[in-house]
């Protein structure tokens, strides 16, 4: 049975759906032009009133927000109310330039709250339920956001946070826990720790459901992570700019969830500014229609994905968008042709003589550009024969070439031999750029 936090919202006609997102979208421009210097200046330069916002399709009369703009504007230049209204701070990183700060009001707090509720609900989970969150805590969002969506369903948290993996087990063995949130790539981590111990998660433990995100991970990964765990696994979707994870998909895997009522989603040719039709590839941009603190206004995530704007079958009748399929700032150009990291897993996951981990390194060699991809092999795929490991590299960079269009270099190395993470992955070294 299909299970909805807000069935009258989750399920409300498409018609019905669209007038309250005009409502709230010509709310939330006047909102911004009196509460924030930033955006009445952005407005101003546009050209355009908060009066010329008559229906969603006056949106696109609205200027883009860029990540640059939160750091130019650092630390709160953006906010729309004062320190004294706030709860919470959340600060990105800084690790590629000045930190981002994001502020939160109670409501914002809230909404987000409403949100995780939600995804979580349409993911199976609610009490009885124990959610080990294997996010990090803190300044990072990733934690706190799916912690507080997990007790508003009813669910009890084990905060365990990214790292000490040993104790991540022996927790979830002793506790009891039946669904997981961290990265796709911690959670390949943990099962290989797992499986070191001689732990099969489907065997001897109750875990059930991964909620898996913060970066990008292939439909084959999916399947990969699935056939050797039990488990289901779940994408999860959000930004620090926005309030870190929001979305998930629902239990038909078919798309995330992304709730109209509170966010505009669109998704536009990067080059022109322009919309792209349903089911074609685009750079996300997203809208915020509820926050009170750092609303955001066509604020391009940078993410490329492609928007469904059909009615789900679980019956929630809000937009969806497909797996995140990287990042526009992510995608390397090797000898003039595009070349993205999820397209080089989805390759790989294929091809069952190959591990879950890979490394993609990109040089330039006498003002000619090379890409090598060093992969890890199973263990029941290694061999001393040389002939056998000649072979499995042609079948490699043959079907790397025959998606990519690019010829590349096939380095095979041993299980374990690449780095592991506790966090966000690093699977692209270019050294073009060193």
């Amino acid at each position: 049975m299909i299970e909805y936090w807000n069935p009258q919202i989750e399920r409300l006609p498409s018609v019905e759906l669209r007038e309250l997102q005009e409502e709230k979208l010509k709310k939330i421009v006047q909102y911004v032009y009196s509460h924030s210097s930033f955006y009445r200046k952005r407005f101003d330069q546009a050209g355009v009133k908060p009066e010329d916002i008559k229906s969603l399709n006056d949106v696109r009369k609205l200027p883009f927000t860029y990540k640059q703009d939160l750091r130019d504007t650092y630390p709160t230049g953006m906010f729309c109310v004062p320190n004294e209204r706030l709860v919470r701070f959340h600060v990105s990183s800084g690790t590629t330039g000045k930190p981002t700060v994001v502020g939160y009001t109670k409501n914002d707090i809230n909404e987000w709250t409403k949100s995780l509720a939600r995804a979580l609900t349409s993911i199976g989970l609610g009490r009885g339920d124990v959610l080990q969150v294997s996010y990090g805590y803190g300044l990072f969002t990733g934690g706190l956001g799916l912690h507080y969506g997990a007790e508003e369903i009813g669910s009890t948290v084990l905060p365990t946070s990214a790292g000490n993996t040993e104790r991540q087990m022996e927790l979830m063995d002793d506790l009891g826990t039946t669904a997981i949130a961290c990265t796709p790539s911690y959670f390949l981590f943990l099962n290989e720790a797992a499986k070191k111990e001689g732990i099969d998660f489907q065997k001897d433990t109750n875990l059930r459901v991964g909620i898996l995100g913060a970066e990008p991970w292939s439909e084959e990964m999916r399947k990969r992570i699935e056939e050797s765990t039990g488990i289901k696994a779940y994408d999860v979707f959000g930004t620090s700019e926005l309030s870190g994870p929001l979305f998930t998909e629902c239990v038909y895997q078919e798309g995330i969830h992304i709730w109209a009522d509170q966010f505009l989603v669109e998704v536009i040719d990067s080059d022109t500014g322009e919309p792209v039709p349903d089911g074609e590839r685009g750079e996300l941009v997203i809208t915020t229609l509820s926050k009170e603190a750092l609303p955001l206004i066509r604020y391009k995530v940078g993410d490329t994905t492609i928007l469904n704007s059909e009615p789900c079958q679980c019956g929630r009748t809000h937009p969806r968008i497909m797996r995140i399929l990287g990042r526009v700032d992510d995608m390397l150009v090797v000898r003039g042709i595009n070349v993205f990291p999820g397209q080089v897993e989805s390759v790989l996951m294929k091809i069952p003589e190959v591990g879950e981990h890979f490394m993609i390194i990109v040089d330039r060699v006498n003002e000619m550009d090379t890409m090598t991809v060093q992969i890890e092999m199973t263990d029941a795929a290694f061999s001393d024969r040389v002939n056998d490991m000649i072979s499995l590299e042609k079948k490699v960079a043959s079907s790397l070439k025959s998606i990519l269009n690019l010829s590349v270099n096939v380095e095979l190395v041993e299980h374990g031999s690449l780095p592991r993470s506790i966090g966000k992955s690093k699977k692209v070294i270019d050294k073009r750029v060193l």
